[in-house]
């Protein structure tokens, strides 16, 4: 299935976001994936704020998310383990979640607080 695309900045580095915005999308994600491109993710896009927790099953690649607020506001960041159930929650309620390789957040100087640019509207 081909997803549409955004063009966000994250930490002022560019990220190329494949966008999950329906019921199905979100649901296979990046699972079987085996690979991402450099500065690639995916890009979780929810209609209303929400407490959505993320896990790992089916998907053998080490992700990083980050969840992020309505403003665009990165709320806390987490790793994930491939093919793992545990799940991962934001603190706060979110609108969005982005996906990528993991370390991706902390190689390129991105924490908590900084804003995300270029999100689409739900």
């Amino acid at each position: 299935m081909l997803l549409p695309t955004a063009e966000l900045s994250v930490g002022g580095t560019p990220v190329h976001a494949e966008v999950a915005a329906t019921p199905a999308s979100r649901n296979l994600g990046l699972m079987f994936r085996q690979s991402l491109p450099v500065d690639h993710g995916m890009l979780f896009v929810f209609e209303a704020d929400v407490q959505q927790c993320f896990w790992m099953k089916n998907t053998p690649l080490p992700l990083s998310i980050a969840f992020i607020d309505a403003g665009g506001r990165i709320v806390n960041i987490r790793d994930m383990q491939p093919l793992s159930e545990a799940s991962h929650c934001p603190i706060a309620p979110i609108r969005y979640a982005l996906e990528m390789q993991q370390g991706w957040f902390g190689m390129n100087g991105v924490q908590a607080g900084e804003a995300v640019r270029g999100l689409p509207a739900p």
